[in-house]
């Protein structure tokens, strides 16, 4: 099974972002760059799937050459083959044309390699911008079939098995290849490199993509715009009761929320 999974380098969403003071622009200063959350879980069920039936899983994302150490990050943990897509006419690119790119770049490596991916796999969204649309949009300019938000995917004859979890419980959906599938958190968390991958993913090199291989693209913004950015304000610090009596405390947690009219 030939496997394509599309990340996203984005900053560590575990450091709070803060806004450089009296602008819009993000400060990402000291802020280190890692592989989108969702798309590591991607990757993670993907590599399980060719572990399970066979193939090769090939990573491919957008960016500048700092991107590559996300490239090589995958390659650490499982994937076989990584690709970086760059070139000065992708900056500014907006969602739909970075699924355009996405598609152009899917469809040149399947012409060089000659096997078509049966599956491409994506994230649910980006941590740094959660708009979640790229694989629905790529999977519309493939003109295949798409399943979002999977926690589990297996092999079947007519194609593929997902599982995707509801509030009611789960949905089994079957879907012929090729397709796109975004992946929500599964039930297992992605594997760790050893130290023996990290040093044979170092020494991998990471082709280059430009828009002079993949043809002509329009990445033109759509529509699609930032009208402003802002902090979320600033939560109010709790207050503690603690009477002598659990009962008094009770009294006087009603008391207060009436006070407040939320009662």
């Amino acid at each position: 099974m030939e496997i394509l999974v599309c990340v996203k380098q984005v900053p560590d969403d575990s450091v709070a972002v803060h806004l450089k003071q009296g602008t819009q622009k993000v400060n990402l200063e000291g802020i280190t760059a890692v592989v989108n959350a969702f798309d590591t879980y991607a990757l993670e069920m993907a590599v399980r799937l060719k572990e399970a039936v066979g193939g090769t899983v090939t990573v491919v994302t957008i960016g500048g050459e700092e991107t590559k150490s996300a490239v090589k990050d995958c390659l650490a943990v499982g994937a076989d083959q990584g690709f970086l897509v760059s070139d000065p006419s992708f900056a500014g690119a907006d969602m739909l044309g970075k699924s355009r790119i996405l598609a152009a770049a899917a469809k040149y490596l399947e012409k060089v390699s000659g096997k078509p991916f049966d599956i491409i796999f994506c994230g649910r969204e980006a941590t740094d911008h959660a708009n979640g649309q790229v694989g629905c949009q790529l999977a519309e300019t493939l003109g295949v079939g798409i399943v979002t938000d999977l926690v589990d995917i297996e092999k079947t004859k007519a194609g593929v098995c997902c599982r995707k979890q509801t509030e009611e419980g789960y949905l089994r959906i079957e879907s012929p290849c090729p397709c796109v599938v975004t992946v929500s958190k599964p039930a297992y968390d992605p594997r760790y490199p050893t130290i023996k991958s990290k040093l044979a993913a170092r020494r991998m090199s990471i082709p280059v993509l430009t828009l002079e291989q993949l043809g002509n693209i329009p990445v033109q913004r759509h529509g699609f715009c930032t009208v402003k950015v802002f902090e979320p304000p600033k939560r109010k610090a709790g207050v503690k009761i603690q009477e002598e009596d659990s009962s008094d405390s009770a009294q006087k947690a009603i008391k207060m929320m009436v006070d407040a009219k939320l009662l």
